[in-house]
């Protein structure tokens, strides 16, 4: 088996190392801002690192590697994040990437494991599947090694075996499952109960029995394809007519008459035999600044400080910088964060309010909602120094070998000065290979590209004038990243 880059991987013998069928749908498609400043659209919490160095896909990965191999762990993303996604695995091992699936559109969670497990079904008819998100954390990873192979022993005995998170709080933000009474490590379902009022989840959890839904789950692909024909045709037929094409890439409308809908509300509260196994495996979901506040290590004085922090006399606070220095004093029990183009600061108790803040900025800032200064690209990245009405100021960075795709603008020209390396510059016929201190003009309509032939990063700034400098005004002619116009 192939080593991993990273020395922090290894692949471990475990009962899983001789059960060839067994694959993992690993779900990386949401975007959000419950995170709010860093959590952007085009950047969500499963892309971020919490803990400083690894993201929490990297570090789910990294979880399910080591008792199973590459070639058998099936990546579900968003079109949008698919290079982020691309990047990440295939620093943890190249065989990922050619298990990355990458939607047109987000439909939930029914049509992504669905279109997965048909894929799967389709390359091994008796495969066993278990599905997990990319965006939660797991403290106890033996725990948690424990209860999945307790999920897969039980496959033959349940339709489906959900992982139910015992419950550490009365939690009023999850739906909760409700196990029968058994001596058995996996438990029949009784039912799933949607999330509780306060009262009620302090009840259940002095009562026992009732563990939170933390949205795993193990399978046969075949009985999962059974039960969607059953409980959904419409979904059924079209993953078929989806793993059915010969194209490499899904197909956009087809994909779209797939039915919005969770695999809970889809599939798993419509099917009976289902069953849990009660998982005590350290899990959150990291869905506020308070659960990274509660997930992060503290200081002598409760804070969390992460990046380029000076705390004086603060505590029992989250301060949290992206590049800049953060200088806090006198504070208590606050959030406080910063990145390049915005600063929150709030009670750290009501960091699951953040959602009134998203709110507003929907209307009063929508930019501060997609995506950050700098936003990565499958070429390198590209950074927003100044955007005005009348012009825009980036720095552009490609990696060596890397090139843009050939592209037109009809809003505006381009100037572009070479700060690092050698760049290829291609306007429509003719070719120019500017270094550094030189520069060129891009005129509106012409065809242009940028490369990188050199063995060092290639850094220019792009001085962008005209009437409209959104990233939707490109044609692209040839993209060896098959991205389209919006991509």
């Amino acid at each position: 088996m192939a080593c991993l880059v990273l020395g922090w991987i290894t692949f471990t013998n475990s009962m899983f190392a001789n059960l060839n069928h067994h694959h993992v749908i690993l779900l990386a498609g949401g975007s959000g801002t419950r995170l709010w400043p860093l959590s952007r659209q085009l950047t969500p919490k499963q892309l971020l690192a919490f803990d400083g160095e690894h993201s929490l896909l990297q570090m789910t990965a990294h979880r399910l590697l080591a008792e199973i191999s590459p070639e058998r762990l099936h990546t579900v993303t968003h079109m949008s994040h698919k290079f982020e996604v691309l990047k990440q695995l295939q620093v943890l091992h190249s065989k990922l990437a050619d298990g990355v699936l990458a939607e047109p559109e987000a439909r939930n969670t029914l049509p992504a494991i669905a279109w997965a497990v048909a894929k799967i079904a389709r390359m091994d008819p008796e495969a066993i599947v278990s599905v997990f998100s990319s965006d939660q954390a797991v403290r106890d990873e033996e725990a948690f090694r424990i209860a999945w192979r307790q999920a897969v022993q039980s496959v033959n005995q349940f339709n489906v075996v959900l992982f139910g998170i015992v419950p550490t709080r009365p939690a009023t933000g999850y739906g909760y499952i409700e196990a029968a009474a058994s001596a058995e490590s996996v438990r029949p379902v009784k039912r799933f109960v949607e999330k509780p009022d306060l009262a009620m989840a302090q009840k259940w959890l002095k009562q026992g029995g009732f563990y939170w839904n933390g949205g795993m789950f193990v399978f046969r692909a075949s009985k999962f394809l059974e039960l969607l024909k059953t409980h959904q045709p419409e979904a059924a037929a079209v993953v078929t007519q989806l793993v059915e094409a010969s194209s490499q890439t899904v197909d956009a409308a087809t994909y779209a008459k797939l039915p919005k809908i969770s695999i809970d509300y889809g599939l798993l509260e419509k099917i009976s035999n289902v069953g849990v196994v009660p998982a005590d495996i350290g899990w959150t979901d990291l869905g506020s600044w308070q659960a990274i506040y509660d997930y992060r290590a503290k200081d002598a004085e409760g804070n969390v400080c992460q990046g380029d922090v000076i705390s004086l006399e603060n505590k029992n606070s989250l301060l949290w910088s992206e590049g800049r220095t953060l200088a806090a004093f006198g504070l208590k029990e606050l959030a406080v964060l910063q990145t390049a183009d915005a600063t929150l600061v709030c009670p750290l108790d009501r960091a699951e309010d953040l959602k009134k803040i998203v709110t507003t900025l929907q209307t009063h800032a929508p930019t501060l909602l997609d995506a950050h200064l700098t936003v990565s690209r499958p070429w390198g990245s590209y950074t927003v120094l100044e955007d005005a009405p009348q012009h825009k100021v980036k720095r552009i960075c490609v990696q060596p070998g890397c090139k843009l795709s050939l592209q037109s603008h009809a809003h505006r020209k381009e100037h572009w000065v070479v700060l690092k390396g050698e760049a290829l510059v291609q306007i429509n016929e003719t070719e120019h290979l500017l270094k550094s201190g030189q520069a060129i003009d891009i005129c509106v309509g012409d065809k242009h590209r940028l490369s990188n032939p050199g063995a060092a990063v290639v850094e220019i700034i792009e001085i962008q004038t005209g009437t409209y400098f959104g990233e939707d005004d490109i044609v692209r002619y040839e993209d060896q990243y098959g991205r389209s116009s919006k991509q």
